[in-house]
């Protein structure tokens, strides 16, 4: 109800008084580990009220991430950071426990470069892959005030000594993690307290300039991209948009150097998928990559639609089956996901991409749940490289 409240209300005015208590029953929850309430009010929103849903989500979120906090007499506004790592590579992409002077060091580069003066930060010893995150947002709210409560107290973070094994990837994103503490209603990043949003560009720059040789040292035989450290929710989701592109770069580079072929040795297949195959919805694109001389899907990687690329993607032919390309776009208007992988298969060096015009159920292989790729011939099978090649530990992406 408080939910429906906030997207109903007539003013700003009212809207808040929603949120206030929105925010009140929210944290609640969070704070008693009640996720199988949260969880129960989100799926009754999904089915009777979508925007609702959305303010629910949005609230849970805000509450998980960023709390307040009293100590000594004072109070205190903490936000969980991440600093997304996208990752590519033919071997494995590591994971896992930092020593203390290189933690030392990113930490020195994020007060230099993206936090604001007033700021106390807790770093978490722990180079996450994203099966290694908080599961849940009580999870993620746990670990919230665990985090602020060293950054406060000026104290390491203990992580579990143990953390979950993750199945390999040829592009992957990593994840550091951190909590920072400022005086509350004090301004916690650069371009925040300058009040320039120049200042959060010159901020990427900077910390992808002095951070990325410290981060190369910790994921040895990795190409690397760093994306602006933010807000925990945030910054987990401009990694899933932006680790796609590196994934058909990284699929197609491993196929030319497994296989010993060029990339117009290759031919591609692409299919939309959606919970509902009647349905105009795309979910997820799966590309999948075979020899131009064959019929067998060797390979492939499933390129998920978010936010509202899924409400505006409509299955349209844009490219001729003689493989031309996709049509040129001026750089004022942005890419469609579809015409972005076409853009980046003919970038790879792919001149053949057959791109089916009906859309497919989401349907996995029932052994071990990998996703199905079309063939040429529109039948959904599971992607195999031959049995005379190496076999690799990679996983699909």
């Amino acid at each position: 109800m408080l939910a429906q409240g906030v997207i109903q209300a007539g003013s700003r005015l009212e809207a808040r008084a929603w949120e206030n208590a929105l925010d009140a029953q929210t944290h609640k929850l969070l704070k008693n580990h009640h996720q199988a309430g949260i969880d129960h009010a989100l799926d009754h929103l999904f089915t009777i009220e979508p925007d609702g849903y959305d303010a629910l989500m949005e609230a849970v979120e805000a509450a998980s991430e960023s709390v307040v906090i009293e100590h000594e007499g004072q109070h205190y506004d903490a936000l969980l950071i991440a600093l997304p790592i996208l990752a590519w590579t033919r071997f494995s992409i590591p994971s896992g426990p930092i020593a203390a002077d290189a933690l030392d060091t990113l930490a020195a580069h994020l007060y230099a470069h993206v936090l604001a003066g007033d700021t106390r930060l807790a770093m978490a010893p722990m180079l996450y892959a994203i099966d290694q995150l908080p599961r849940t947002p009580a999870d993620t709210y746990a670990l919230t005030h665990k985090m602020a409560q060293s950054a406060l107290k000026g104290e390491p973070v203990r992580v579990a000594a143990s953390a979950p094994e993750t199945a390999p990837f040829l592009a992957d994103t990593r994840y550091l993690l951190a909590a920072a503490v400022v005086p509350s209603g004090t301004p916690l990043f650069r371009w925040q307290a300058s009040l320039d949003l120049r200042d959060r560009a010159h901020a990427l720059e900077q910390w992808q300039a002095q951070a990325l040789p410290n981060v190369v040292r910790l994921l040895p035989g990795c190409g690397i991209d760093l994306l602006l450290p933010q807000a925990y929710y945030m910054a987990c989701r401009e990694a899933d948009r932006n680790i796609r592109p590196a994934s058909i770069r990284a699929a197609v580079h491993y196929l030319t150097n497994t296989l010993e072929i060029e990339a117009d040795a290759l031919q591609v297949v692409i299919g939309a998928f959606g919970e509902d195959a009647a349905d105009e919805r795309i979910d997820e694109y799966r590309v999948g990559f075979l020899l131009a001389d064959d019929t067998e899907i060797l390979y492939g990687i499933v390129w998920p639609l978010y936010g509202a690329e899924d409400a505006e993607q409509l299955l349209r032919a844009t490219i001729p089956e003689a493989g031309t390309g996709s049509a040129a776009i001026g750089p004022a208007i942005a890419l469609a996901p579809i015409d972005e992988i076409l853009g980046l298969l003919e970038e790879s060096g792919i001149k053949r991409v057959h791109q089916h015009e009906e859309h497919f159920p989401l349907e996995f292989c029932d052994d071990c749940g990998a996703p199905l790729y079309p063939d040429l011939d529109a039948e959904l099978v599971h992607a195999e490289m031959p049995e005379d090649v190496p076999q690799s530990t990679t996983h699909f992406h």
